[in-house]
């Protein structure tokens, strides 16, 4: 099979496409003919050394995709081969044939194209496990997301208008924030030039925050919390390192909770793509959540699709098919 293979660790000129052997599935796997997938950020923290896969994982890059079932291990009979689908991975992604735990493969969403399909499952598997299941954002409540215009805020934006939210997103262009408007969100920030901290204090304060800026927007992201606010941190884009005001939290009876999602164990990981197919895809198919795709690729433009990522200069997704 063509994979994609990483030459040491470094920028986007590392990567190149070359012959791997095949995997073959073990019990409860499925073997994934491989359609598309789609680039991550965590995809280019793993190429610099700095992401490694969870024990047991491919070496190969990748954490989601699209294609057709080629093939079943002892014990699976929830599908069959032929059937379209799409999967969460721990990795592998970059590759022509993929192993998946059964249970993190998923049907297409109604109206989504093969190709579409590769752009959804990390971010609807994120959105959902971190907004709803963790935070448990309710109908009429403030929500407010970082990044707004890229895969996660993008899915987050439509997904929480979608189930009665009142969206406030961040982003630092004029198309991204037009971008954010658009997908449903009643106010765009720019964090450039605006103070998202003012914006909700405003308006009431945040219910439900999502953050992938980490230490830079930690003590921020408290002060923008309404009181009994739910702070979710799921990305580390400003730091590692930050102070937390206890006394501001306590005032606001408000919570701070750190996730992952790769390194969950296959049963989280399942019960999380149970919900995914069960609330967001439905959505998908009425059209009230869609795919946000900047740019489809060939696998062999990988590097520059890396590089896109780490320039920033794109919104949602950008998928590469074999």
């Amino acid at each position: 099979m063509r994979a994609v293979v990483v030459s040491g660790t470094g920028g986007p000129e590392v990567l190149g496409v070359t012959d791997l052997p095949a995997p073959e599935p073990g019990p409860g796997e499925v073997l994934i003919d491989v359609v598309a997938t789609a680039v991550n950020r965590a995809d280019t923290l793993q190429r610099r050394g700095f992401y490694p896969p969870p024990p047991g994982a491919s070496d190969i890059i990748g954490l989601e995709c699209s294609g057709r079932v080629a093939g079943l291990g002892p014990g699976v009979d929830a599908w069959k081969v032929g059937d379209e689908v799409c999967a969460l991975l721990a990795g592998g992604g970059y590759a022509e044939r993929v192993v998946v735990p059964s249970g993190q493969v998923m049907p297409l969403p109604g109206g989504v194209s093969l190709v579409e399909a590769a752009a959804l499952p990390e971010v609807a598997a994120t959105v959902w496990s971190n907004v709803f299941m963790t935070a448990h954002l309710r109908d009429g409540e403030r929500f407010l997301v970082h990044g707004g215009a890229g895969g996660i805020g993008t899915m987050a934006i439509q997904l929480a208008t979608a189930r009665g939210a009142e969206v406030y997103a961040t982003a630092g262009s004029p198309d991204k924030l037009a971008l954010c408007r658009e997908l449903g969100a009643v106010a765009a920030i720019d964090y450039r030039e605006e103070d998202f901290v003012a914006v909700l204090t405003e308006a009431g304060g945040a219910d439900v925050v999502l953050d992938n800026m980490g230490a830079k927007y930690l003590t921020r992201n408290v002060d923008a919390l309404a009181t009994g606010g739910r702070l979710v941190v799921i990305g580390m884009q400003g730091g590692t390192k930050g102070e937390l005001d206890i006394s501001t939290l306590l005032r606001k009876r408000g919570s701070v909770t750190a996730t992952s999602l790769r390194a969950r164990p296959v049963t989280e990981k399942t019960a999380i793509c149970c919900g995914v197919v069960e609330n967001v895809w439905p959505r998908v198919a009425d059209g009230s959540v869609k795919p946000v795709i900047h740019e489809t690729m060939p696998i062999e433009d990988v590097a520059r699709a890396h590089q896109l990522m780490e320039d920033g200069a794109h919104t949602g997704k950008l998928v590469l098919t074999f």
